[in-house]
């Protein structure tokens, strides 16, 4: 699970067009004083700008993404891959027909509702709202990350150019991302054995579900150490 691999290409995508507006425009060191200082506090004031439409832009995607988690419906065959195995390395590629829980929970199967009875539906409800529990806690993740990572360039024209230049701005924002991501995945892992005590009661409930719990028990006691080797190579 390396969310910073995944975070810091898009951090980047985002700011390094900002350190190529950041330079002061071709030719002003000809102008006056005054000409000079005025290009330069364009400069900062339009940095300034795209840098809070980047942050409406990211609050506004991922608050899109939280309310179709609410809203539409969980996909098994798609969620909680976690190890070095999956639904596809355990029963074979495209073996599973699609699945969905829905928000009333129902349990799809090719599109068709499966016969449940109110218990099993409450388990598909419980095991649901943990599994978007966890997707919601990743979101945050990443608008924390990407929300660091513009608050790491907000700085100075000069700034924001030597370092983008020397590559200490890069290694900054890898840094800023660092720090939040690594504890937020670490939360994520310790939510992980409800989700499991969950999903092993509902495939004990539901025979229908039974192929779809791929989240295993070395899965969940192992995510701490996986997460603790994988920044630490960083």
């Amino acid at each position: 699970m390396n969310k910073s691999r995944i975070l810091l290409p898009a951090a980047l995508c985002l700011l390094l067009p900002l350190a190529a507006q950041a330079q002061p425009p071709r030719g002003s060191a000809t102008g006056t004083g005054s000409d000079i200082l005025q290009d330069l506090a364009d400069a900062r004031r339009d940095i300034r700008a795209d840098l809070a439409d980047a942050r409406k832009e990211v609050r506004a995607d991922l608050a899109q993404a939280k309310q179709e988690l609410e809203t539409g419906n969980l996909e098994l065959d798609n969620s909680m891959q976690f190890g070095k195995r999956s639904h596809h390395a355990k029963y074979g590629k495209n073996a599973l027909p699609h699945a969905e829980i829905t928000p009333d929970g129902d349990l799809l199967i090719d599109g068709t509702a499966q016969q449940i009875n109110p218990s099993q539906r409450r388990q598909l409800l419980a095991y649901r709202g943990l599994v978007v529990e966890v997707a919601k806690t990743g979101i945050d993740i990443g608008q924390q990350s990407a929300e660091a990572a513009l608050h790491a360039v907000d700085g100075s024209w000069v700034g924001l150019l030597f370092g983008a230049m020397t590559g200490s701005l890069e290694r900054r924002i890898e840094r800023t991302v660092k720090e939040q991501v690594e504890p937020g995945v670490r939360t994520i892992c310790r939510m992980l054995p409800r989700v499991r005590d969950s999903q092993q009661r509902l495939s004990a409930s539901v025979p229908q579900f039974r192929p779809y719990a791929n989240l295993e028990a070395d899965d969940v006691t192992d995510c701490e150490d996986d997460v603790r080797r994988e920044f630490a190579s960083r």
